[in-house]
């Protein structure tokens, strides 16, 4: 892939930087900063059309590349990780104004990449089959093989990472990829990744970036070439790629979205339970799948957390992440800023109290707390993706687990207390993908199978050996007998 960059680095003072790339002859994707609204970039706008392009060249480069030492496919993903590590800034300087992020997370964001690739490039040498019983004299084996071309559709949230940790581990077994970043961040997502990878000596072809809008997504799950589609994003939209894919027999991994509970049992720490559930709901501005967006308190603490909580996110700063003193930047549009304050509305006028927040300036949408929330209003059963914290109190445990699973989504649950083993016991009671005891919900690592249950996703996982071998190779049997077999006719 060939990439060229021109103009400002970051788009400011000399004028927004140009992004160019052969592959994507659609027109121009303008790419503005939400804290502000200047012009960040201009980037090269993929066409329905150039997906035939791209999933052609990666066709021919993936055969080269799955015949690749396992080594060779390694010191690509290493290199990658080490010029990332050595110079971060080179995506730091795309997430912050591009995606709205504070540094803080922003530079989170990035040791994600880097320990993405480093444990990718450990992938590529771990054993990919077994031996198995055969009835008849022979040697009998399974073994996992790459699907081909893999499209990656990805989001804005933290779109390093969750671009990363399917183009990463697709490219270390063997496979091609074409990646379709939102439009909304399509350096950071995309074309700051196939640079870097690139520059690792990534062979041309196997990662083709194409920025643009739905109708590319569209003709990226109907290839027919394309036989596996991995999505991260809203469970409606994942829903729409389900049904377009099933017709096809495609293999579909939809990591989708979550209105993920805390439950603080009675017995807690109220002051590191609220801190708890303030940076799960408030960090980069609830804008993420795992997002704390249910908080169960006990009764009887319930007065003494909301107010711990409402204290905390009044302290919070909100403003232009590009000034390292705020800890919360934008929301991404105007349009994501109406849903949030609509149910924080609806919400309020269902009969819940507001204790901080439900006001914004512009993008920037202020910490929110709502107290004796209804378990039937908008805040509550709604994925939100803003930084709002509803809170229900709740008499019993039982009552507790009730409305947890009382929920379409299953992505991840926080269980906060004294008694870490009572809460083990009760993470077998609870439906969700992923459980943290004395933790609160947003949690993730390169060597964890990531994933949700019910609403919140459906197919393979990510991360992690087998979860990685599993979403992105194929299982081919193969026997072999030292001379034909005979048979009656």
């Amino acid at each position: 892939m060939t990439l060229s960059t021109a103009g400002s680095d970051t788009g400011v003072p000399g004028g927004p930087a140009r992004w160019s790339s052969p592959a994507a002859t659609g027109g121009t994707l303008t790419v503005t900063e939400p804290a502000t609204g200047n012009v960040l970039a201009e980037v090269d706008e993929a066409s329905s059309a150039d997906v035939d392009r791209a999933v052609a060249r990666a066709k021919q480069a993936q055969r080269e590349w799955a015949a690749a030492t396992y080594d060779q496919r390694a010191a690509v993903l290493r290199r990658a990780a080490r010029l990332l590590e050595a110079d971060p800034d080179r995506l730091l300087r795309w997430l912050v104004p591009e995606s709205g992020s504070a540094r803080g997370k922003a530079s989170f964001e990035v040791g994600l990449v880097v320990s993405e690739l480093d444990e990718c490039a450990a992938l590529t040498s771990q054993p990919y089959g077994e031996l198995l019983q055969s009835t008849k004299p022979r040697l009998s084996l399974a073994r996992r093989v790459p699907i081909g071309v893999v499209g990656v559709i990805s989001p804005f949230n933290f779109p390093g990472i969750l671009s990363m940790r399917s183009v990463a581990p697709a490219l270390a077994v063997g496979n091609a990829v074409v990646l379709k970043p939102d439009p909304r961040t399509p350096i950071s997502g995309g074309l700051a990744l196939a640079e870097l990878l690139t520059e690792a000596g990534l062979p041309d072809g196997l990662l083709t970036v194409l920025p643009g809008g739905a109708e590319v997504g569209q003709a990226l799950v109907a290839h027919p070439d394309v036989p596996c589609i991995s999505f991260t994003g809203s469970t409606p939209a994942g829903r729409k790629i389900g049904e377009a894919a099933a017709p096809l027999l495609k293999r579909v991994h939809l990591e989708l979205g979550g209105n993920n509970a805390l439950l603080v049992l009675p017995d807690a720490d109220v002051e590191a339970a609220a801190s708890a559930a303030a940076w799960g709901s408030f960090l980069h501005q609830g804008q993420i799948c795992m997002t704390a967006g249910r908080h169960l308190v006990h009764a009887s603490l319930a007065d003494e957390f909301t107010a711990l909580l409402a204290a905390k996110a009044e302290a919070v700063t909100v403003g232009d992440p590009t000034d390292e003193s705020n800890v919360l930047g934008p929301v991404i549009d105007e349009r994501q800023r109406e849903q949030i304050h609509r149910i924080v509305t609806d919400t309020v006028s269902a009969g819940a109290t507001l204790l901080a927040g439900g006001k914004y300036d512009g993008l920037f949408y202020r910490p929110t707390v709502l107290a004796n929330v209804p378990v039937d209003s908008p805040a509550f059963r709604q994925e939100i993706f803003g930084p709002v914290a509803p809170v229900v109190t709740y008499d019993s445990v039982d009552e507790a687990i009730e409305i947890i699973n009382d929920s379409e989504f299953g992505l991840s649950v926080g269980i906060l207390t004294s008694d870490a083993f009572r809460a083990f016991e009760l993470a077998g009671r609870i439906e969700s993908g992923m459980v943290h005891i004395n933790d609160q919900t947003v949690d993730d690592e390169a060597t964890i199978p990531f994933g949700g249950t019910k609403a919140s996703g459906v197919g393979g996982r990510f991360g992690g050996t087998r979860a990685n071998l599993e979403s992105f190779t194929e299982t081919q049997w193969i026997t072999m007998q030292s001379s034909i077999e005979r048979y009656p006719f």
